[in-house]
């Protein structure tokens, strides 16, 4: 906002006093036109143009450095988020790691090998992320959302899956030895040589899954399982899965 602006000549102050009605507000007149005649001859000083003019360059220079420092920025942003990923390890609780992995995950920033077993997630969402090689071992996941995600080779045992959304996960080698699925929406998960021993899969919707190369599947609960792909149920069974309704159910 431009301050500064041309101003015209006040009166004098006999042509002023003419104006005023009643002589004991004259003081008062005689301040207000002496400010008058102070802001005439400051409009007219050059000297405030400049100045005004370098607060207006001022202002375009921040804005210009601001978004020159964008790509700094976010690398400071990731670094902190990983600081608060690695410190964490070994220790339970969330300790600011879900909004850790979903920022790092929303700029696209690849979780490869991230380590956060034994962590608590719950609810945690990372869409199409990349988990190869992660360690999620005895992790509290339930209702996450890791739909499209990439989990391959990931050290998945022992954690907690329960009413989770594993749509289109790419599981290829994954270890889910003692995993607790109950619940969990695996449509189109590709389980091919994964490590299913002993995990729970009761009420588990199973449409589309990728299964006839799974490695192991001794001791699975099928219990419940739905939408189950042609032949899968009946193979399983022959491998050592079974069936046994939970306390709850």
């Amino acid at each position: 906002m431009v301050i500064r602006e041309e101003r015209s000549r006040p009166a004098t102050w006999t042509q002023h006093k003419q104006s005023v009605r009643h002589s004991w507000s004259l003081p008062w007149h005689a301040v207000e036109l002496v400010f008058q005649w102070t802001a005439y001859f400051l409009s007219r000083w050059a000297f405030l143009a400049v100045l005004e003019y370098m607060g207006i360059f001022s202002v375009l220079f921040a804005v210009v450095f601001y978004y020159s420092e964008a790509g700094d920025r976010k690398k400071q942003k990731h670094y902190q988020a990983w600081q608060v990923i690695n410190t964490a390890q070994g220790k339970g609780g969330s300790g600011g790691r879900i909004e850790a992995l979903q920022e790092l995950n929303a700029d696209k920033i690849p979780l490869v090998g991230v380590d956060v077993a034994g962590s608590f997630l719950q609810g945690v969402r990372l869409i199409r992320a990349n988990l190869l090689r992660a360690n999620l071992e005895d992790s509290d996941l339930r209702d996450c959302n890791l739909e499209g995600s990439d989990l391959e080779y990931a050290n998945l045992r022992s954690a907690n899956f329960r009413g989770a959304t594993l749509k289109s996960v790419n599981l290829l080698e994954a270890d889910l030895e003692d995993a607790d699925l109950v619940g969990a929406i695996l449509n189109g998960a590709n389980l091919t040589a994964a490590n299913l021993k002993n995990a729970d899969l009761r009420n588990t919707d199973l449409t589309g899954i990728a299964w006839r190369n799974i490695k192991t599947i001794d001791s699975v609960n099928l219990y419940g399982a739905r939408n189950a792909p042609a032949g899968f149920l009946e193979w399983a069974r022959a491998h050592g899965a079974i069936s046994v309704r939970g306390d709850s159910e």
